[in-house]
């Protein structure tokens, strides 16, 4: 269940890899960020970045684990193998090959440096455990209300534990980690795999397909295993089907399921898992209210620059101009009408 594709536009610092050394002139800011500027490059991170290199920078995250290659683990890297100039070369323009993006133009060269220069603190030297995101600052007033589940996304208790074996506290703290805190923290621990499963708690395709063949005929025809029915987010990555499409609107429709879905949804929604999750979160392409005011030429222009202060990276040197034409076509014929 690993694509590079719709791993795109996950969230990431850096990325497994080589680093291309020949790009450090690219970026202007290559100087390490003031000590001011260290609780920017938390808060950065605990926006952007925890969701697939975790918490304490480790890259132990359930977006990690649909990852080929995985997401850096700054804890496991060694402070002389990888340099602050590689590190803002990354942030900066992403790394080919991999699930890391570039934010050039979403983030500042401050930003880019300050989030650089908290990450080789933090955790590759000091390799520090957790970024304090759970915060009032950071979207989680009072989150010591959920202290009863802490033990179990600490690892301190594991998750099948006997019933006998937990106290009233204890069963409350795991039945909220169940069915709160597991979607990012994963299952943490527990003292038995049991049950080997070709299967994550995703909304993406289960029995064993990769995300492209959630368009194929056979997915088509239904065969879906009974946990994909279970979701409530899953109905949203079946795509619709197109009658009598032209060759440009085919062209954006595997374009768009490849690149966009992830985010926006198979049905142009974005009400599938990923989109739920990310603030702001991504456009509905199907609302009248959200598409109310969209053309084409803006369309292609949001696709190819961006949207500032959202997780909408620009495409427009993943995408050629033409490959952006046909993927608003698409949109245009699937989800939406949209003026000329």
């Amino acid at each position: 269940m690993k694509s590079h594709g719709l791993a795109l536009l996950l969230l990431l610092v850096a990325a497994c890899g080589r680093v291309d050394h020949a790009r450090h002139d690219a970026v202007p800011v290559h100087a390490q960020a003031p000590p001011s500027g260290h609780e920017l490059g938390r808060s950065i991170y605990n926006f952007r970045c925890y969701f697939c290199h975790g918490y304490s920078g480790d890259a132990k995250t359930l977006a990690a684990t649909y990852l080929d290659p995985p997401p850096r683990d700054f804890r496991g890297t060694a402070p002389g193998s990888l340099p602050h100039e590689a590190m803002v070369d990354a942030i900066a323009d992403g790394r080919r090959g991999t699930a890391m993006r570039g934010f050039r133009g979403v983030l500042t060269d401050a930003e880019i440096g300050a989030v650089a220069a908290f990450v080789r603190a933090e955790f590759i030297e000091a390799k520090a455990e957790k970024t304090r995101y759970h915060t009032t600052a950071n979207g989680w007033p009072d989150h010591d209300r959920y202290r009863a589940a802490f033990p179990f996304a600490r690892g301190e208790i594991a998750l099948d534990a006997a019933e006998a074996t937990l106290d009233p506290l204890q069963e409350a703290g795991r039945s909220l980690f169940m069915t709160t805190c597991i979607s990012c923290h994963d299952r943490a621990r527990v003292t038995s795999d049991g049950a080997v499963w070709e299967t994550q708690p995703l909304s993406f395709p289960r029995n064993g397909r990769g995300p492209g063949s959630l368009y194929t005929a056979d997915a088509a025809a239904g065969s879906y295993d009974t946990l994909s029915g279970a979701s409530p987010y899953r109905v949203h990555d079946r795509a619709p089907v197109l009658d009598r499409a032209s060759a440009a609107e085919r062209r954006g429709e595997a374009l768009f399921q490849k690149n966009c879905a992830f985010c926006h949804a198979a049905d142009g929604t974005g009400r599938n898992w990923i989109g739920a999750f990310l603030e702001p979160h991504p456009r509905d392409l199907t609302s009248d209210q959200a598409m109310r005011d969209m053309t084409r030429a803006r369309l292609a222009a949001t696709v190819a620059e961006g949207l500032p202060q959202t997780s909408m990276p620009a495409w427009k040197d993943v995408l050629a101009p033409d490959e952006i034409g046909a993927i608003v076509a698409y949109v245009a014929r699937a989800f939406h009408p949209l003026a000329d």
